[in-house]
């Protein structure tokens, strides 16, 4: 009796899964175009010719730009927030902490400067695009939850607010992305210095 169903449920499941992996190759490609020309200047015949795709097959997908780029941006910062997860999950007590989330930082500006950057460039758009803060919002909340746990890896508790912690911490963080990008790079273990020391005075 339930055999129809059940096939049913599951040929439903298996379009999704695939609309869901076209959706997420079309958002992959996006970020690319969108990393090279920046949010204002992309449209999505950009987007289009960057992921091979027509512009029908885009809103076929995603209803406008803004969806689709809310979709990039949740995609991105997912994997930033994982890496630095990854990089606390198995450290323990203050000099531990301090070492492996500096190397995260550093190894996330080096080789995602570009993508840290379409970040930024987000983040600025939603003071005046209201469709971008409820995702801006989330992000900063899963961020501001890896400074959390780093306190807590280290075993201390925050003096003050978390949230003024991290907005120190991404306060220092863009500014060494900026000059990796406009062609002032510091050596690795420089930059590692500047957020080990950053991280020492919270910790």
């Amino acid at each position: 009796m339930n055999e129809m169903p059940s096939k049913l449920q599951a040929r439903a499941q298996r379009k999704t899964a695939k609309r869901d992996e076209k959706k997420r190759r079309i958002a992959e490609s996006a970020i690319e175009a969108l990393k090279e020309l920046g949010y204002a200047n992309t449209s999505l015949r950009d987007i289009a010719a960057h992921s091979d795709q027509s512009l029908g097959m885009l809103h076929y997908y995603f209803e406008d730009r803004a969806e689709l780029i809310i979709y990039c941006v949740e995609i991105y910062k997912e994997q930033f927030v994982n890496d630095l997860f990854q990089a606390l999950e198995g450290v323990s007590g203050r000099d531990q902490v301090v070492e492996a989330f500096s190397e995260a930082l550093v190894t996330s500006i080096i080789d995602d400067e570009m993508t840290h950057r379409l970040w930024y460039d987000i983040r600025n758009q939603a003071l005046f695009d209201v469709a971008f803060r409820p995702v801006v919002a989330e992000i900063e909340a899963k961020l501001i939850g890896i400074v959390q746990l780093a306190f807590e890896k280290a075993g201390k508790d925050p003096v003050g607010d978390v949230a003024i912690h991290y907005a120190l911490l991404d306060g220092v963080f863009r500014q060494m992305m900026q000059h990796q990008i406009m062609g002032h790079p510091m050596p690795r273990r420089d930059l590692k210095s500047v957020f080990g020391a950053l991280l020492a005075q919270f910790l």
